[in-house]
């Protein structure tokens, strides 16, 4: 007997040393478009469908007849689930496609044929699937219209899924839905921003052009006398040769020269 605890401990550690040698070696795949290979999948399937079945089994079921229920669910569907798991009429999207395992497309497949199941899957997500836990931000009533409205789901064709959608209160569960359109707002905020810049930008050499307009801007920034004599700066100011000559001949007056004896002559 002591033999046979001590085969059975030795076997275990052994298992774990191989379980742990392959996780740690990074031989499993983990990418999203790498599907699993058949076992793996049907373990994951089963494990996942005895866990929803066990959980949800002491869920009472209330009635889901009323059209109303059935309108509010639509159109929650329509804003938190149809970009992954579509509507009548609605093409694959970028997540439908991307997310692995796929989600299925309700509109096609229904959902489980128990509601408590269906109502236990929305309220707590699944792991690692991309099924969001809708619970955290939804109260039961909310989710149990959910569940009404997809029971009727599979009978309706894209014109009846669109007017029960638009005949609904949109996307709306008494608090915590996140803002539709965010990202639009700021960029209508940024090309407002944008064209405010441009006014402002325009109103500057606006600015400018008025004041060119009225002679007073240019003219005071750069000083008068530049703006009537640009040859004013070329040159310095100083004596040069034949100027004083060419000036004094040319008023009629005397030019004045001081020589080397310290004596002022007139020419």
């Amino acid at each position: 007997m002591k033999r046979m605890i001590i085969s059975f401990v030795a076997f275990c550690a052994l298992g774990l040393l191989i379980v742990a040698g392959v996780v740690f070696s990074g031989v499993i795949n983990v990418a999203a478009d790498e599907p699993h290979t058949g076992a793996v999948y049907a373990l994951l399937e089963t494990a996942r469908n005895r866990s929803i079945e066990v959980r949800s089994d002491d869920i009472a079921v209330p009635s889901l007849d009323d059209e109303d229920q059935i309108r509010a669910g639509a159109g929650n569907y329509d804003s938190m689930c149809a970009g992954c798991h579509l509507a009548p009429g609605k093409a694959e999207t970028e997540l439908s496609n991307g997310l692995y395992p796929a989600p299925p497309s309700l509109a096609e497949t229904g959902n489980h044929d128990d509601p408590a199941e269906t109502f236990w899957v929305i309220k707590h997500g699944i792991k690692a699937s991309g099924m969001p836990a809708w619970g955290k931000s939804m109260a039961d009533p909310y989710i149990w219209e959910m569940v009404a409205f997809l029971q009727k789901l599979p009978d309706l064709d894209e014109e009846a899924y669109r007017a029960l959608a638009a005949s609904s209160g949109g996307h709306q569960h008494g608090g915590g839905e996140t803002p539709a359109g965010r990202g639009e707002e700021h960029g209508d905020m940024a090309s407002e921003d944008s064209h405010q810049d441009d006014n402002g930008s325009s109103d500057h050499h606006d600015s400018g052009s008025s004041g060119g307009a009225t002679g007073q801007s240019g003219s005071g920034h750069h000083g008068d006398k530049e703006s009537d004599d640009p040859h004013a700066s070329d040159e310095p100011q100083g004596d040069q040769p034949g100027n004083a000559g060419d000036s004094a001949e040319a008023d009629g007056k005397s030019a004045s020269n001081v020589h080397a004896d310290g004596k002022q002559h007139d020419h």
